[in-house]
Formats: structure tokens, C-alpha cells, sequence
């Protein structure tokens, strides 16, 4: 298949995004990959946390970019050519949500508990909007402003007591802090780049960039760890599913998620569910 030609007003430029495209409100399909993704992105941070009985960081990290490349290469679609023009931003579209969020969460999970995770990972959609508002210079609706607001408000709120109670470790925090910085970053360069090849070859090739850049830590990472069934079917399972099957749908949504025309559309952004 012939590389897709990008468009004049995206050509030369790195930092570009674009609006949603979808301005009505969420069809039961929508509301369905909503709740899919929430239940698998939930257990991710789980089985992270299992995988780590056995398995170095590097060696979780590694494994599940190399498995969830691997599952998305099964669709045909997803094997479409990324114009060179593109490439340096699946790239670096790899690099900050894929490669570097895979390690820092397994990293994260040595110091503070699954569950903190995951809670502080709620606060990707907000730190999205709030970078779409900076690199569009829009700011949005005084009813969505509330809602960031609240939003954030709502993040810390469940953040700060369990800190507290499971003796978070200031470095674990930290490492969550920096991936989903990079999720937020990567969410506002998905749109052009979904508009122009579909969701499936964006986070297939990113997934393939980031598996370059962790296999020399998978492999330095073997030595420290141990073949245990339940470690290594999670880590199969939060490869497969949670990082491959999990971010193409995800990407289904980001379009309409980075446009907030609507408070309802607004609502479900504060609430849609987190990378891991």
C-alpha cells in the first residue's frame, strides 16, 4: 500500500494536534469500549504488581510492548505504512506512552502499591486537556473549566490518603507522575495522526518503536529474574490485552475525547479510564 501524503498544514511541523470528530453524544458501542477498557486497564496495574513476583521491571517493561506489537500485527489493518514525514512522531509517540510508561510503572510498583497507581493515573485526561488548552490557546467552556477543576480536585483527594496509608515511596510517586505526563503529551499528538492512518497502525508502530528501545533491558533484566506460571500469564495477559487489544481501543476514543464541546462529553472525560 502507497504511504498516505500528509497534509501542507502538518508538513514540517512536530507539535500539531487536531479536533474530535465526533460532536454527538456517545452511542452504546462508545459507552461499551468505555467500560471494556476501564475493566482491563483496572487489572493492569494488577497484574503488573503479580508479574513483579518473578520478573525484573525491565523484563515486564520489554515484554509487554513486544506483546502487545505482536497482537496488533495480527489485523491487517494495522500493518499500514506510516509516511516518513510522520515517523519521528510515532516515535516519540512510543517513546512517551509506550516505552517509557511500561518501565516507570513496573519501576513505580517496586515503591508504592498497585492500587495508588492506578488512582493517580486517573489524572491523565485532565493533564490532556489542560495541554490542549496551552498548545491551542482555547480555553475551554466555564462549565468544563469547573469540571477540570473538580476533576482534579477529585485526583487528589483519593491520591493524598493513600499516600498516607501505604508509606508511598516519594520516588514511586514521582516515576507515575512522569508517564502519565507522557500519556497526556502523547494523547494531544494522536488526532492528526489517527485522522490520517486509523487507530491500529499509529499505536502498532509505536509499540514496535518502543519494543526496540526496551529489549536491551529485557535482556539485561533476565539474569534477576525466574520463570513462575502466575507472573508470567499476567505479564501475557497485560501484554496481549491491557497494552495491545486495550490501546487500540482506547485510540477509538481519543478523538472525541480531546474536543469538549459538551458537559457530558466532559464528564466522561474526567472519568475515562487510565493508561497503565
Amino acid at each position: 500500500m502507497s504511504n498516505p501524503v500528509p497534509s501542507s498544514s502538518r508538513a514540517g511541523r512536530f507539535l500539531v494536534t487536531g479536533d474530535g470528530t465526533q460532536r454527538e453524544e456517545y452511542a452504546p458501542l462508545d459507552w461499551t469500549l468505555l467500560g471494556s477498557i476501564s475493566l482491563i486497564w483496572g487489572a493492569s496495574f494488577l497484574f503488573i504488581a503479580v508479574g513483579l513476583r518473578s520478573l525484573a521491571p525491565g523484563v515486564i517493561a520489554s515484554a509487554r510492548v513486544l506483546l502487545g506489537a505482536g497482537a496488533l500485527m495480527l489485523f491487517p489493518a494495522a500493518r499500514r505504512a506510516i509516511a516518513p514525514v510522520d515517523r519521528s512522531r510515532v516515535v516519540i509517540i512510543g517513546i512517551v506512552s509506550q516505552a517509557a510508561p511500561a518501565l516507570l510503572f513496573a519501576l513505580a510498583e517496586e515503591r508504592i502499591e498497585s492500587a495508588l497507581a492506578g488512582m493517580m493515573v486517573s489524572a491523565t485526561p485532565i493533564l490532556t486537556a489542560m495541554l490542549m488548552t496551552a498548545i491551542t490557546r482555547r480555553l475551554p467552556g466555564r462549565v468544563q473549566q469547573v469540571g477540570l477543576l473538580v476533576g482534579f480536585a477529585g485526583v487528589i483527594a483519593l491520591t493524598l490518603p493513600s499516600l498516607s496509608d501505604a508509606g508511598g515511596s516519594a520516588l514511586g510517586v514521582f516515576y507515575v507522575v512522569v508517564a502519565i505526563s507522557g500519556y497526556a503529551f502523547a494523547n494531544v499528538l494522536y488526532p492528526p495522526l489517527q485522522q490520517t492512518y486509523g487507530a491500529l497502525p499509529v499505536i502498532m508502530w509505536a509499540l514496535i518503536a518502543a519494543s526496540v528501545l526496551l529489549l536491551p533491558l529485557g535482556i539485561l533484566g533476565l539474569p534477576d529474574s525466574s520463570f513462575e506460571w502466575g507472573p508470567v500469564l499476567a505479564i501475557l495477559a497485560l501484554g496481549v490485552v491491557g497494552t495491545g487489544l486495550a490501546r487500540a481501543m482506547h485510540m477509538t476514543l481519543i478523538l472525541s475525547l480531546i474536543h469538549i464541546s459538551e458537559p457530558t462529553r466532559l464528564l466522561v472525560q474526567s472519568r475515562m479510564p487510565s493508561c497503565a
